[in-house]
């Protein structure tokens, strides 16, 4: 009987549960035209970032409920799949403020520092852009702050690896490489992606995060 009550209060407690959502994106699909289609941008947001909220929130579920039976066997087997769908959320929700309509360029500290750790932009974006187009397969280009050295660094993470539980750097700035993020207009051709991206970064964005991560 206790186990049986037990179950509909844990039940309960599922159905309830705050689960991950879509976040909206702060403009239009076909606001970012010309370097990334609205066509682009629609599939993106509602079709694979909503995947991977869906799958996120279904793994969570499987894994509170083994939790609930002390199963670990099962809650260490999903633990992959935490990874995979909660980074495609977590990266997804940082690129889609990372782009802005506006562009420009960076300002203030955020040219400061990069100017003190890569020499100057247009370096930095060199380095980045190579380092971003030279990942094997899919993944991300981040840029991201060390808070320890308190210096700037350029990585790479595969798949959907979210940076920060990954390398310890705090996100700044990323870049999907994913085939998805750009095949339809790009085709193959990932370095004129990558490249025109620049065209609609969001630097007040990476300002923001820069102010929040020191």
């Amino acid at each position: 009987m206790f186990r049986t009550v037990h179950q509909r209060m844990w039940s309960r407690y599922i159905c309830t549960r705050q689960k991950h959502t879509l976040p909206d994106l702060p403009y239009d699909y076909n606001a970012l035209e010309p370097v990334i289609s609205a066509e682009i941008m629609q599939l993106h947001h509602q079709k694979h970032h909503q995947t991977y909220v869906n799958m996120l929130n279904q793994t969570e579920e499987k894994f509170m409920e083994a939790k609930e039976k002390n199963d670990l066997k099962s809650m260490i087997s999903l633990g992959p799949a935490l990874r995979f769908h909660g980074g495609g959320h977590l990266n997804h929700s940082i690129f889609w403020q990372n782009l802005s309509p506006n562009g420009g360029e960076p300002q203030g500290e955020l040219l400061d520092t990069i100017n003190r750790d890569y020499g100057s932009l247009e370096n930095f974006k060199n380095i980045f852009s190579s380092a971003t187009v030279a990942i094997q397969g899919s993944g991300w280009g981040w840029l991201g702050y060390n808070k320890t050295t308190k210096t700037l660094a350029i990585t790479t993470c595969s798949n959907q690896d979210p940076l920060e539980p990954t390398t310890g750097l705090v996100p700044l700035l990323g870049i999907d490489v994913w085939e998805h993020a750009y095949y339809l207009q790009y085709k193959n051709v990932r370095a004129d992606y990558v490249k025109n991206l620049f065209k609609i970064i969001n630097w007040k964005d990476v300002s923001s995060r820069l102010a929040s991560a020191k």
